[in-house]
């Protein structure tokens, strides 16, 4: 994962000044970056929590002041706004391409996510869903355009820093991610939430300045505009926007008049959207008849693997719901007696990556030099296996608990199972997208990578707002047994799915 430093990245940014030996343009990203994911994490990590709480503990005291929700509900919101952050992905990626170029929309991506932590610190049901909304919005016009320019400040795909950049970057998500739960988690969720949702529109704030004071070590491809809308194509979108919200209104202006309006009738909708729209752009894309036949059996046989990733998000992304709420209220708060919030589980998954990222990498290239890595396919199967066992294993803590609490080594190994599961995985994936995407979608397969997170998060979503318990040990069970038996089958199959991608491996 190491990159050549042999490269003076002067020829790049117009500066002999480097970071780590990569133009300089990559400190301002990697800090932005860090800044918006300490944010994020640390909203996320108190999210559950805010929503299921209610009045201050009788026993310990603890603060109480959240919105009081049931766990299914509270389950619901978290998977449909975890959902809708990744989903908003494409449309993001679409504005860096055609209206305001990746370093403009990063800017106001910026603007847009702290104005919703401002609002999640404002107490009130009205302020923390349009927090909501603001975050997800500004996070998925952020993700999209932000890893471009780091594409940006090399020399093409053959430049031999550029791996090694992305790998730099990628560090910086990690510690902005561990991080978060340690210090927001613990201000918000121990001492006051709206005060940890403040220090979240902080974290934002420090890498907007960040980002802005850095700029000029940008390179002048982040202010281009790709592909910019032609006058006609303008108007139709604004057109097509102002049609779709006017209907939008006038159908939710009717349920409020007639006094029907509840919670479910925003996120039923949003759930379904969820679900239908990966599968629409699967769709449209697989009967594209500008696609060539090498083409159409790549898509084949990357729908394989799309919905495998749909499965595996499905268990990886309760992390933050229904493993939390394990945290808080089954497992001990304690070892050798020090006391720590639930929230700093959630540190556990990034700090995983960072020690075990390096671990695969020299695995992956040891196995490599023997003639015996796995391919594409297999890495695919032993992540959904992996995935599966740690809800098998999540199972033993369960039955275990009763009226008690249980060690919090079972959470810690959960988490490390799962982020082994995740390295398998998600790299791969992020890879084998690149490569079998059509030369006609090639900008947007990214974003269809990331509406598999959307696909999975919403069916849990939807199991939540059907009232299914996802803490049940029949769910747990079902949801297990899904992962594994879905990685078996690609195992199995594993040699018709390898005909349909061709030469990728």
């Amino acid at each position: 994962m190491a990159s050549s430093l042999t490269k003076d990245s002067a020829s790049i940014t117009g500066s002999e000044k480097t970071f780590f030996g990569h133009p300089r343009g990559l400190a301002t990203l990697f800090m932005t970056e860090m800044w918006e994911r300490f944010s994020y994490y640390g909203m996320r990590a108190l999210l559950v929590y805010y929503l299921v709480s209610g009045g201050a503990d009788a026993a310990t005291g603890a603060q109480g002041g959240g919105l009081a929700m049931r766990a299914t509900t509270a389950t619901a919101i978290y998977s449909v706004y975890v959902s809708m952050v990744y989903l908003m992905a494409m449309p993001g990626g679409w504005f860096g391409d055609r209206v305001w170029g990746a370093r403009k929309t990063v800017t106001i991506a910026g603007f847009v996510i702290m104005s919703g932590h401002l609002a999640l610190a404002l107490p009130g049901q009205a302020p923390f869903f349009a927090g909501l909304i603001l975050v997800a919005v500004g996070s998925g016009l952020l993700k999209a355009n932000i890893s471009t320019m780091v594409g940006h400040l090399y020399e093409g795909p053959d430049d031999p820093r550029r791996d090694g950049g992305f790998t730099v970057f990628y560090m910086g998500i990690n510690l902005g991610a561990f991080a978060a739960p340690l210090v927001i988690g613990t201000v918000g969720k121990e001492h006051n939430w709206h005060l940890g949702f403040a220090l979240a529109a902080l974290g934002m704030a420090l890498g907007l300045a960040q980002f802005l004071l850095g700029t000029k070590n940008l390179s002048p491809k982040s202010s281009l505009v790709p592909n910019p809308l032609s006058a006609e194509e303008r108007k139709g979108v604004l057109t097509k926007v102002a049609a779709v919200v006017a209907a939008i209104a006038v159908f939710y202006g009717v349920v409020v008049a007639l006094g029907a309006y509840t919670l479910n009738w925003a996120l039923v909708p949003l759930t379904l959207a969820g679900l239908i729209i990966p599968i629409a752009v699967l769709v449209r894309i697989k009967r594209d008849k500008d696609l060539s036949t090498t083409e159409q059996s790549k898509m084949n046989g990357y729908i394989w693997l799309f919905v495998a990733a749909a499965v595996f998000w499905m268990i990886y992304d309760q992390g933050g719901s229904t493993l939390s709420l394990f945290a808080d209220a089954k497992t001990t708060d304690n070892v050798g007696g020090i006391h720590f919030s639930a929230t700093w589980y959630q540190s556990l998954n990034p700090l995983f990556v960072m020690a075990l990222a390096p671990v695969f990498a020299w695995l992956w290239l040891w196995l490599a030099r023997k003639n015996q890595e796995p391919n594409t396919i297999v890495k695919f199967a032993m992540g959904l296996v992996i995935i599966g066992a740690s809800f098998f294993v999540f199972i033993v803590p369960m039955n275990m608990a009763g009226d008690g609490k249980v060690s919090p080594m079972w959470l810690v190994s959960i988490y490390m199972i799962q982020t082994i599961g995740e390295l398998c995985l998600s790299p791969v994936g992020l890879s084998v997208t690149t490569k079998m995407a059509p030369q006609k979608y090639a900008s947007q397969m990214m974003g269809v990578w990331f509406l598999a997170v959307t696909a999975g998060d919403c069916f849990t979503g939807l199991l939540s707002l059907a009232g299914v318990s996802l803490d049940g040990l029949g769910i747990i069970a079902m949801e297990a047994s899904m992962a594994a038996v879905a990685g078996l089958a690609i195992y199995m199959y594993r040699k018709n799915v390898q005909a349909l991608m061709g030469g990728v491996h």
